[in-house]
């Protein structure tokens, strides 16, 4: 492709990491403490004082608002400090580009994206997710929770477009597979057998338990700057490529009647990232999809243009998408399904792991990560990582 470049496409990197995971209802302490440890963490790996962190970004209605952050982590400029609407997980890959627009302007140095989650603070998240969208008309119908939602546009996969269910278990078994050798995940040292998988206790239909991600309590916070000054610190920078985020007509909130009601939303968002970045389906080593539910999983590697509902089947295939050896590795730390569920934002943290050489399921020689957000939400967004010597 030969469209022009963003101009902060590279400019700016990834710096620091920092997650802090536990079982749901464990947290050792309050919400804001476990989101303080972590972007410590995160400005630890970076070799950073966290007193220089000026600027902070997050989603999903996240409670922590920054100022309260201040006195704990020393902050002595705030400079930006803002979190993008609604859209739940869907949110994840945008506070990059916020993060990146801000640095690229100078209109901060050193911004932590950030989210986080402790039940005893904030509550049960699917239920805090169904306040946010739900209306009289869906509540009237039955449509609960989450998981019914998405059943719903499940469904809608799997019957009107012929994607066959095996699809979905083949996801699913992709991130057991590599959440069973991460000794992070909350699956560690559990491989995933078909009979568990297709005998465990439904949920919604088509979903059974294993379709579902896993919430946790924890924190997870990652550190942007200049890439020219990341190329100083303390780990090897990954440069922020590209951020897409948004929705087209015919997609929204409350609603439940888009026109592409077999779609995770992407379409229109990936399109504007391969235009944003140079770049397509091809060029991309590894990805790290947020998987609220396996199908949604499937929609989003569709709307990218990795395969369509015709040869989905051939595309979608443990072998295909495992490390190290699968044309293109997905969920390399056991995504939301295996690994664990902060959110989502676990999935981010492993985009930039894998490209460190970092991860517990390494991709040899992988030099570009997408990251999708929030498959079927109002808005969604989708990033791509790359290497320094890209």
């Amino acid at each position: 492709m030969t469209t022009k470049r963003t101009p902060f496409c590279g400019g700016v990197s990834v710096a620091g990491l920092g997650l802090r995971q536990y079982k749901r209802g464990t947290a050792p302490m309050s919400e804001q403490g476990v989101l303080v440890r972590a972007i410590v963490d995160a400005c630890e790996d970076a070799g950073i004082n966290p007193a220089d962190v000026d600027g902070f970004v997050g989603y999903g209605d996240d409670h922590n608002e920054p100022v309260r952050l201040m006195s704990d982590l020393g902050t002595r400029d705030l400079l930006l400090n803002t979190q993008i609407w609604g859209s739940g997980g869907g949110g994840i890959a945008a506070t990059f580009g916020v993060a990146a627009a801000a640095i690229a302007t100078g209109q901060a140095n050193t911004v932590v994206v950030f989210r986080a989650l402790v039940q005893d603070n904030s509550g049960r998240l699917s239920a805090a997710v169904m306040r946010h969208h739900l209306n009289a008309h869906i509540v009237g119908a039955g449509v609960l929770s989450p998981a019914q939602g998405c059943a719903i546009r499940a469904q809608r996969l799997f019957e009107h477009h012929g994607v066959p269910l095996s699809v979905a278990e083949e996801l699913v078994r992709v991130s057991y597979f590599h959440g069973a050798r991460n000794p992070e995940a909350m699956s560690y040292g559990k491989d995933l057998d078909l009979d568990t998988y297709r005998n465990a206790r439904r949920i919604a239909e088509p979903f059974r338990l294993f379709d579902c991600s896993r919430e946790n309590d924890g924190a997870a916070a990652i550190v942007l700057t200049s890439t020219e000054r990341a190329r100083d610190l303390r780990k090897k920078p990954i440069r922020v490529l590209g951020v897409a985020n948004g929705t087209e007509k015919g997609w929204g909130d409350l609603a439940e009647n888009d026109l592409k009601y077999g779609s995770a939303g992407f379409e229109p968002v990936a399109r504007r990232l391969w235009q944003q970045t140079g770049l397509g389906p091809k060029d991309v080593d590894v990805v790290q999809l947020y998987e609220n539910f396996s199908a949604q999983g499937v929609m989003s590697l569709i709307d990218h243009g990795f395969c369509n509902f015709e040869n989905v089947a051939e595309f979608i295939r443990f072998e295909n998408l495992i490390a190290p050896g699968g044309t293109l590795p997905v969920n390399t730390s056991g995504g939301n399904l295996a690994h664990g569920f902060i959110h989502g934002f676990g999935t981010a943290i492993e985009s930039v792991r894998v490209l460190r050489g970092e991860s517990a399921n390494p991709v040899p020689d992988a030099k570009v990560c997408l990251l999708t957000g929030g498959p079927g939400a109002p808005t969604v967004s989708s990033a791509l990582f790359g290497t320094d010597d890209l």
